[in-house]
């Protein structure tokens, strides 16, 4: 069994990836296309984690197959060995990429002493082999031991414990004093962080509250497939949200909806607002069965992986292409954001004009791809 609305939704997702990633200029960008600073929640902050989220529900809809858990072919177990490391591996190439181009035009030797190790990508590796375990060793009352001892274990640990020269409980703007970038600037080494600085937003140890929002995806794909279509499950699905979205909310009072810590309210909160879009695909695509507006999703959401890799190095490309000599030559990205759509739409509106033309470049790719049948399965 396939769900169209669940292609759809991750479309929505990846489309929305792009979007938010690149605008003409960070400096013009409309509020709800920004992440929040660090406390809080915008429209922005609810891409990652629906992704992730979306995951666990195909993961509901692959594992079935296997039916019996103790009956399972240890091949499974392989599979997932496989998969995680190639998405690991795949999340860092474009950062590879900058790092080598960089020295082949500066004439140095390649030095990956400074290669962020952790992103979008490999935080859903890590989940994804986590999540996936967890799934196949647990039984449904153990995963939900799981889920709540890691939620609420996180709360405790961020809380809780002393981080060297923070105390316990810092959960101050950028980071730094969090357990959370204490354990990363440990094991993985300031150089190996986003920016070499002293804090990650997909660090090590809040993979882990990353990871439920996987196995609450997986929770949901195993109860659709045992629910008829109708609009009583996308109900059920809504109510199931608007739970989530309260008790989110409520422990965001004690520990706060947190993108960058992805803090357990954060966990609860963005699974709610998952929920509701899923409710509402799912109402109108399998229930209703209208679907000619979500094709454009579903054509992007058949080849979310290909797409999330090809659009990184694009990205990269586009900003380490230079227009003109010297230190000050804008990049490929700038200087086609000032010329081809600042003179007419203006800096902010060219911003995002400039952002939505990335979004309909990758869909003719996707199309194209589409037409030919081209699926990039890992």
């Amino acid at each position: 069994m396939r769900l169209t609305s669940l292609d759809v939704f991750r479309g929505l997702a990846i489309a929305s990836m792009i979007l938010v990633n690149n605008p003409g200029s960070w400096q013009h960008v409309y509020p709800p296309l920004r992440h929040a600073e660090w406390h809080g929640f915008t429209p922005t902050d609810l891409v990652f984690p629906a992704f992730i989220f979306i995951s666990g529900v195909a993961i509901a809809f692959s594992f079935a197959k296997f039916g019996d858990r103790e009956a399972i072919d240890p091949s499974v177990y392989w599979k997932i060995a496989r998969r995680v490391p190639i998405l690991f591996v795949l999340g860092l190439l474009p950062n590879i990429f900058v790092i080598v181009v960089q020295a082949l035009h500066h004439g140095e030797a390649i030095d990956l002493s400074t290669l962020r190790i952790m992103g979008v990508l490999q935080r859903i590796a890590l989940a994804y082999g986590i999540g996936a375990i967890a799934i196949l060793r647990l039984n449904r009352r153990q995963l939900v031991i799981f889920c709540a001892a890691i939620l609420l274990g996180y709360w405790a640990a961020l809380t809780w414990i002393p981080v060297p020269g923070y105390g316990p409980g810092d959960l101050s703007p950028k980071g730094e004093g969090t357990l959370v970038a204490y354990l990363d600037r440990l094991l993985l080494t300031p150089s190996h962080l986003l920016g070499k600085g002293n804090f990650d937003p997909e660090g090590l140890l809040s993979t882990l509250p990353a990871t439920i929002t996987l196995i609450f995806g997986y929770f949901t794909g195993d109860w659709l497939r045992q629910q008829p279509m109708t609009s009583q499950t996308s109900l059920q699905l809504a109510i199931a949200a608007l739970c989530a979205l309260v008790v989110g909310r409520l422990w965001g009072v004690f520990f706060p909806i947190n993108k960058q810590l992805w803090t357990s309210s954060f966990v609860l909160y963005a699974a709610g607002w998952s929920l509701l879009l899923l409710a509402l695909c799912y109402e109108l695509i399998e229930v209703r069965r209208r679907r000619r507006w979500a094709f454009p999703f579903e054509v992007m959401g058949l080849n979310s992986i290909f797409l999330f890799v090809a659009s990184a190095f694009l990205a990269r490309i586009l900003l380490l292409a230079r227009v003109g000599s010297g230190e000050e030559a804008p990049s490929l990205y700038t200087w086609m954001y000032e010329h081809l759509f600042v003179p007419w739409a203006g800096e902010l509106n060219g911003s995002l004009a400039i952002a939505l033309t990335m979004v309909l470049f990758w869909w003719v790719v996707l199309y194209l791809m589409y037409r030919r049948r081209w699926f990039l399965k890992i």
